[in-house]
């Protein structure tokens, strides 16, 4: 399918919008006099710097004004947790040829979170009589795929890490899965205290909730 860019007075999506109810998204949108027909692109970020359904033509639909007014929008099934984008583009017929109209004005496009997936952490420590030194085993349970990058630990001496700047900052090399991931031990300093934090809260805070058990 060819892609053209919006023309001055041309086809152009107007008022999207997004209503969630029950595990659906509906989307409703001011259709222009004359178009009659629209193709929608739904994309899921999944967190790890790729999204399905990225691709131009990947998760694309064709959906026209007579089922827009049937069903009082478009009624889409979210089967996923994480930020979702949908486009939607006016469809273009000149001298027989197919085209999708590009909006730099990106009025079009909609992006939302469809939920935060729960990350659940929890720290054994192990300590041996005398020993300068104890272990420690973190446990986290993920209900989808998590990227390293998303998480860090921080040690801290003489009482627990309040944030990721109130300690020593350390990465995770390995990405987690779903479900239980039970970390490497780790030995630190009989006086030092361990805490999970976000290494960029404000970009994973909206995809992910961190929960200490």
């Amino acid at each position: 399918m060819r892609f053209k860019h919006a023309e001055p007075g041309g086809w152009v999506i107007q008022g999207l919008s997004y209503q969630l109810d029950e595990g659906y998204c509906t989307l409703r949108w001011s259709w222009p006099p004359g178009l009659q027909a629209v193709y929608i692109h739904r994309a899921m970020d999944d967190g790890f710097g790729r999204s399905a359904g990225d691709s131009q033509t990947d998760g694309m639909r064709l959906y026209t004004r007579d089922e827009y007014k049937a069903n009082n929008g478009y009624r889409d099934r979210l089967d996923g947790i994480g930020q979702i984008t949908y486009t939607v583009y006016a469809l273009s017929s000149e001298d027989g040829e197919m085209a999708l109209i590009r909006q730099e004005d990106e009025a079009n496009r909609i992006r939302f979170s469809t939920g935060k997936a729960k990350l659940v952490y929890s720290i054994r420590e192990k300590s041996r009589w005398l020993q300068p030194y104890k272990t420690i085993e973190i446990l986290v349970t993920a209900e989808v795929p998590v990227p390293k990058e998303a998480l860090c630990y921080v040690k801290k001496q003489g009482a627990y890490p309040v944030n990721k700047e109130d300690g020593i900052l350390y990465p995770f090399v390995t990405d987690f899965a779903a479900g239980r991931n039970e970390l490497p031990a780790i030995e630190v300093g009989k006086n030092d205290y361990v805490r999970l934090f976000f290494t960029d809260g404000k970009k994973y805070g909206q995809r992910y909730e961190l929960v200490y058990r």
